[in-house]
C-alpha cells in the first residue's frame, strides 16, 4: 500500500467524521429542513462521500466519532460549516448547541474558551462572514 493510500483513507475518514457531525446537527431538532438538506447536499459532493456512505450517515450519525484534522485552519473550517448547519434553519436549538459544545472541544478547542469560540461563531454566520473572515475571527478568540 502507498504512504498516498494512507493519507487519503485518513483524510476520507476525517471527512466521513466531519459529515456526521453536520449531520447530528441537522437532526437534533428532529427536522432537516430545506435549507440544512442544501448544506448536506453540497457537503456530501465536496467531501467525496458516496451514497452508501450517506445513507450509512443518515441512519446512525452517531456510529462516526469525532476525527479532528491535524491544522487549525481545516479545524476552524470544520467549526465553520458547523456553525453555518446550526444556524441554517435560521433557529439555534438548545440541543444543537450541546452537540455543537462536545464537537467543538472534540476538534481541540479549548473548554476555557467554549463559550465565546461558539457565541462569535454564531453571530459571524449570520453576518454572512467568508470563511476568512470567520477564520481570522475566531483565532482572535483563540488569542492567536
Amino acid at each position: 500500500m502507498a504512504i498516498s493510500d494512507l493519507y487519503t483513507s485518513g483524510a476520507h475518514k476525517r471527512n466521513l467524521s466531519h459529515f456526521a457531525n453536520i449531520v447530528k446537527l441537522a437532526v437534533a431538532d428532529e427536522v432537516i429542513v430545506e435549507e440544512e438538506q442544501l448544506l448536506i447536499d453540497r457537503l456530501k459532493r465536496r467531501l467525496e462521500i458516496t451514497d452508501k456512505e450517506y445513507k450509512s450517515i443518515l441512519e446512525n450519525p452517531n456510529a462516526y466519532p469525532i476525527n479532528p484534522p491535524v491544522s487549525l485552519d481545516a479545524r476552524i473550517e470544520r467549526l465553520y460549516n458547523l456553525s453555518t448547519m446550526i444556524v441554517a434553519d435560521h433557529s439555534i436549538d438548545d440541543n444543537q448547541v450541546k452537540i455543537l459544545d462536545r464537537i467543538v472541544i472534540g476538534l481541540g478547542f479549548s473548554s476555557e474558551l467554549l463559550p465565546e469560540i461558539v457565541e462569535t461563531s454564531f453571530l459571524l454566520i449570520q453576518k454572512f462572514a467568508t470563511l476568512d473572515e470567520f477564520e481570522e475571527a475566531i483565532k482572535k478568540v483563540i488569542k492567536l
